[in-house]
């Protein structure tokens, strides 16, 4: 771990004497079982407080429960809590320091006692609780306009991750236009289980310029913790602390940590958490800590309602794509919506690895039953992943995995351009180029049997089913070729928008035909996600299907170069088959026109063009064709013979 460059002045104020002191620190001299300082304006950026340098008024200070704003002359004053994190809130129009990562240094964290034994180190024992602590900031021109990148899970396992996250997501954030005013933003499972990758990732990603503030996931914590008390101790030391706010422009950032690990009753009171008492295999749940709610309680009453509110957490409060789980949404959410009533709102998070763009109004059944949520009251993005589909999948031509996310999206971050409390939100995928926003295919009768065969397959237990799959993506008839039996059994355009929410217009032609509607596979008034064949992506299921990596062997000796490795060192070896686990059956950004039976033979082209809630376009054509019959795939060899 290199040095922080720059620290937060934590040093007691020794010389308490009316000598040592300046007339307006008289008045906050120690107080038994508080914590006081000053925040101030750090003229010249050396992180200590200097004569000359004056306090900064009306800036919020945390222990993390209670919340102050200091006053005229930058002072505050918090109780100190055995286990607290004491932060202050960057103010609009000023910025934290950073350290040489590019890591903003806006804390102290304080832990009686320090940590129990933990793997990646967790919390020192710090001695008496600090009497002053002191926080710099520095002043920055008015930001009404800034972008944030938001990273959703890069969840790197490995060094070879993090080179798979540094010439895919790093490097196309360089051409994003990002300045060091702005921000990237990580929510969570920002490495996979190894916290002693970070450093490595964090340095990558400071090329990009910007600072970068981090959230927590379920693969960052001490998983030897046996209390949640301590589970998050080693992320603290090593990155920052794991709930905090800043504010940027007219925008105030509230970073959640809603992984509760080990969960245990508290959890299990709810109807399918009775894993969270089961001590012979600790478990992770989707919940806000109490003491968390009281501290985003006590945040909010001291922010204007017309502020825009960013919610910044890793499990989302509620998804698509696991709308019936009890453990991938958020039990309390529900409670925060509450909290959040009346204000201009968004809410961002990972953990799914899928673009979900749900709308105000929007809700789907399972989220009632599990978190107490109906139709949305804002919106809520689920950023898909950098590391698209856990890292898995062949290789693309630049020697990155392809890693489709379980949706059909590429893996990609999502850009946020902010004007005042206003933003427009667009994805940028890694590995296509940032002309694209869609993938355009047909849903065939073919495909719909190949897949059905495929997910059969994979429903079967692994120790019993045919080690070799049923059909690879050479079984696939050429999707793009149609006969009059096909289009009777039915035949339809999709187009897989890759961040497409309710207000997204999807329109095709063809030909030269009138333009028409084309239909979202989901409406989000409260329906079961559709589930099977018809409701997939053909795009992105075709490869995410049929993939050969773990087929590539050696003659070099090295065991682990046989295959591939993925998660923590398991061995992905053997039969070419499909990516993940389960067949893709469902999609919240999938639209769909089913094409005319009495389609005339010969060449077609489909235009189909999206416009986002923004006006923004996306626009492809794609070729097809309707012959009489089928002709033959190959080689007619037996001319030649």
């Amino acid at each position: 771990m290199r040095k922080l460059a720059i620290l937060i002045t934590t040093a007691l104020m020794a010389a308490c004497s009316t000598t040592s002191q300046r007339p307006d620190d008289r008045v906050w001299e120690s107080v038994p079982g508080t914590v006081s300082g000053q925040v101030f304006a750090d003229s010249n950026a050396d992180g200590n407080r200097q004569d000359d340098e004056s306090g900064v008024a009306n800036v919020l200070v945390s222990n993390g429960r209670d919340v102050v704003r200091t006053d005229e002359n930058g002072h505050y004053r918090l109780p100190v809590l055995d286990d607290m994190n004491l932060t202050v809130v960057q103010p609009g129009g000023w910025r934290v320091p950073l350290d040489d990562r590019n890591l903003p240094r806006f804390f102290h964290v304080h832990k009686a006692g320090g940590s129990p034994e933990l793997r990646y180190g967790g919390l020192p024992n710090p001695g008496s609780a600090p009497e002053r602590v002191d926080f710099p900031l520095r002043r920055h021109a008015e930001d009404h306009r800034f972008r944030c990148a938001i990273v959703g899970d890069s969840q790197t396992y490995s060094n070879n991750e993090v080179g798979y996250f540094r010439d895919s997501a790093a490097s196309d954030l360089l051409d994003t236009g990002l300045a060091s005013s702005d921000c990237m933003i990580y929510l969570g499972d920002v490495v996979g289980d190894d916290l002693g990758l970070l450093d490595r990732l964090m340095a990558v990603g400071s090329t990009v310029g910007a600072a970068q503030w981090l959230v927590q996931g379920n693969h960052d914590l001490d998983f030897d913790a046996t209390s949640q008390a301590d589970s998050s101790d080693s992320w603290r030391k090593l990155a920052m602390p794991d709930y905090y706010a800043f504010e940027m422009g007219q925008v105030l950032f509230v970073a959640l940590n809603n992984v509760v690990y080990p969960c245990g009753a508290e959890d299990a009171r709810l109807k399918g958490r009775e894993f969270c008492v089961d001590d012979n295999r600790p478990r992770y749940n989707g919940r806000l800590p109490d003491q968390q709610l009281e501290w985003l309680a006590n945040l909010l009453d001291h922010v204007p309602k017309n502020r825009r509110i960013v919610l910044l957490h890793h499990i989302p409060l509620v998804s698509f794509s696991d709308a019936d789980s009890p453990i991938h949404q958020t039990d309390n959410a529900a409670a925060i919506h509450d909290l959040l009533a009346g204000r201009p709102a968004l809410s961002l998070s990972g953990h799914t690895h899928t673009l979900e763009n749900l709308a105000p109004g929007e809700w789907y059944e399972g989220w009632q039953a599990q978190t107490g949520v109906g139709p949305l009251p804002f919106r809520h993005i689920v950023a898909g992943a950098a590391s698209g589909g856990w890292w898995l999948g062949d290789f693309e031509y630049d020697a990155v995995p392809m890693a489709i996310q379980r949706m059909g999206a590429p893996r990609g971050v999502l850009i946020l351009d902010f004007e005042g409390i206003d933003y427009t939100e667009h994805f940028r995928p890694s590995g296509f180029g940032a002309g694209r926003g869609q993938w355009v295919s047909f849903n065939t009768p073919d495909f719909r049997r190949w897949h059905q065969a495929i997910a059969d397959w994979l429903a079967e237990p692994a120790d019993q089913r045919d080690p070799l799959p049923p059909l690879s993506l050479h079984d696939l008839e050429d999707t793009h070729l149609f006969t009059p039996g096909d289009l009777a059994e039915g035949v339809y355009l999709t187009a897989n928008v890759w961040l497409g929410s309710a207000e997204t217009r999807v329109e095709a032609r063809i030909n030269e035909q009138p333009t028409q509607a084309m239909e979202r596979t989901q409406q989000g008034q409260g329906e079961a996600p559709r589930q099977g064949a018809a409701w997939t992506d053909p795009f992105s299921t075709r490869r995410m299907l049929s993939m050969s990596r773990q087929a590539i062997v050696s003659r070099s000796g090295d065991q682990r170069a046989q295959g591939y490795e993925g998660f923590q060192a398991v061995s992905f070896r053997g039969n070419p088959g499909p990516q993940a686990r389960n067949a893709p059956d469902r999609n919240v950004h999938l639209w769909r026109l089913r094409l005319p039976q009495d389609l005339p033979l010969g060449t077609h082209i489909a235009t189909v063009t999206s416009t986002d809630r923004h006006g923004k376009e996306w626009v492809d054509r794609v070729i097809f064709e309707v012959t009489e019959t089928r002709p033959p795939r190959y080689w007619q060899k037996e001319l030649w013979e």
